[in-house]
């Protein structure tokens, strides 16, 4: 290490004539920038400093109103949330107790709708039963009716039919008996 001070210290003692004057001329045109290059640099540090500065007093400020007008509502909200917590926990228990009511009544509902339904089954199937026993009935009713008309009648018509044959031949013949015919065997066919 000592080497290297030595080294630098020599080129630094060194004689202002070893460097050329064209060298020097863009070394003091180097050193010049860098120096500008520095100092705006410092500049734009101060500036934004300033600008941090600024910024910051102005979100203090913020903050402070902030605080000035939240910490009352906060207070506030922590005040209702400790007086009405009591009245949630009686509200939950509340709904808990008519969440079981209201399954324990929709069981009950549910069994009597059950039984209900069951009962109108039966009944509907007695009805039908009944309705089915009348329909029956009443064609069996229908049926003798029918028999009870047609069969006397047929007897009726039959014996009228008899009867209107036996007169017509009755009166064919007493017609014929006294013209000297004898009967409808002599009478001309009219072919």
């Amino acid at each position: 290490m000592e080497a290297v001070r030595m080294g630098l210290s020599g080129t630094w003692l060194q004689d202002a004539g070893s460097i050329s004057s064209g060298n020097t001329k863009w070394l003091i045109i180097f050193v010049g920038i860098v120096a500008f290059s520095m100092l705006v640099q410092a500049i734009a540090v101060i500036v934004l400093a300033l600008g941090a500065i600024k910024a910051r007093k102005r979100g203090l400020e913020i903050a402070e109103d902030l605080r000035v007008k939240v910490l009352p509502i906060i207070a506030g909200a922590h005040e209702l949330i400790r007086d009405n917590s009591p009245k949630v926990k009686v509200i939950t228990e509340n709904f808990v107790e008519a969440s079981h009511i209201i399954r324990s009544k929709a069981q009950e509902f549910d069994v009597t709708a059950s039984d209900l339904n069951s009962k109108t089954r039966a009944q509907a199937a007695r009805v039908d039963g009944m309705v089915t026993s009348v329909l029956n009935a009443t064609a069996e009713i229908s049926d003798s009716i029918q028999r009870g008309i047609k069969v006397p009648m047929r007897e009726v018509a039959g014996m009228v039919t008899g009867l209107k044959a036996g007169l017509d031949v009755l009166v064919g013949r007493a017609k014929g008996f006294g013209s000297g015919k004898n009967g409808p065997r002599d009478r001309d066919p009219g072919w």
